[in-house]
């Protein structure tokens, strides 16, 4: 299924890198640069035809590098600019999503992740959550990351990263793996529910008729760059108090609650429901927003669960925001996998009732 969707309400079967660059496109997405590599590659195929066709912008570029940087170039302007990789590639970008920060552009990644470290390979994994909510790029900046759990949050979450990047002026990250990209759900596509935002006041658009504007990271005296970097961090602030996203399922009375992202959290559920029905009390808590991470929500959590369980397909990466998040009030346990299949709900059941046995 490689048709854009244009009819409001129309539900198609589709896959999730196609439901992600249709999404992109109905969003207003103007231009598409990138590079190839699987698990993401159907997302540059299907802009290659899409957006010539609607007369906008694609270039296949001759790296990641270029093409990362293509983007902060059109949305520079006050385009709607994005790229998409993975993992490995996504790691050449460390340096440009920096700049892109520190510059306040509004770029959109996709990111779906493949194992690693290294080359790895191009099985499911979640072992990108450092390098998406930590950076590789220097200095003092933060990223908003979403993180969707089927392909429908593929659609929903696509059209919320261009609106938030936009709004804040702040890179944004579609966090997906290669399961998502690679299965197929049922999606209803609709019309792109957020207000356009207004970057007449800050974009390059030629200098004819008004001052100059600069977008640049570098200030020459500390006290600038101290005032500038502040100025970052108070939006940083605006996020976190604005748009933080997060699922609870069955928490109210749960003695466990079960940490999880992404597709995992789809087991997570299941195995919730198998413990319901033995007459445990354990419920779930999915992260949608993992930059900003929902912190306060989890410390809401643990002044009522006995315990929480983190599992993710890595080696435990988001289990240390967990940590943080409930500072020592009731001990946070690790169920992880580095690469592969999902993790069984049967082997969630017996992990739930292990920890409830210590």
């Amino acid at each position: 299924m490689t048709e854009t969707m244009t009819k409001p309400e129309e539900k198609v079967l589709i896959k999730g890198n196609y439901a992600i660059a249709n999404a992109a496109i109905l969003a207003g997405c103007e231009c598409y640069f990138g590079y190839p590599i699987t698990p993401q590659s159907e997302i540059g195929e299907f802009m290659s035809g899409k957006m010539q066709e609607l007369n906008r912008a694609y270039v296949s570029a001759e790296s990641e590098l270029a093409a990362i940087n293509m983007v902060m170039g059109a949305c520079s302007t006050g385009a709607k600019a994005m790229t998409s990789s993975s993992s490995c590639a996504i790691a050449l970008m460390q340096e440009a999503l920096s700049y892109a920060a520190s510059q306040e552009i509004p770029l959109v990644l996709i990111s779906v992740m493949r194992g690693g470290p290294g080359l790895g390979n191009i099985y499911p994994s979640q072992g990108d959550y450092n390098q998406a909510t930590i950076g590789g790029g220097n200095g003092d900046y933060k990223l908003t990351v979403l993180a969707p759990g089927n392909v429908q949050e593929c659609v929903d979450l696509t059209y919320k990263a261009f609106y938030l990047a936009h709004k804040y002026r702040n890179p944004t990250i579609l966090l997906a793996d290669g399961l998502l990209g690679q299965m197929m759900e049922p999606v209803t596509f609709k019309d792109y529910p957020y207000p356009e935002i207004d970057n007449s006041g800050w974009a390059l658009t030629g200098a004819k008729g008004r001052e100059r504007r600069l977008l640049r990271s570098y200030a020459p005296l500390a006290d600038v760059q101290c005032d500038f970097v502040r100025s970052l961090f108070d939006k940083y602030k605006k996020i976190e108090e604005n748009e933080v996203m997060y699922e609870e399922y069955l928490t109210d009375d749960a003695d466990l609650i079960v940490v999880s992202f992404g597709s995992l959290s789809r087991n997570v559920k299941s195995a919730v429901n198998v413990c319901r029905e033995k007459g445990l009390k354990i419920g779930a808590f999915r992260p949608i927003t993992l930059s900003p991470f929902p912190s306060k929500e989890l410390s809401r959590l643990s002044n009522s669960a006995k315990k929480f369980l983190v599992t993710e397909i890595n080696m435990g990466q988001m289990v240390k925001d967990v940590r943080l998040a409930v500072n020592g009030k009731v001990p946070v346990e690790f169920l992880g996998k580095p690469v592969g299949s999902m993790i069984d709900v049967e082997d969630i059941v017996t992990e739930i009732e292990r920890q409830l046995e210590v």
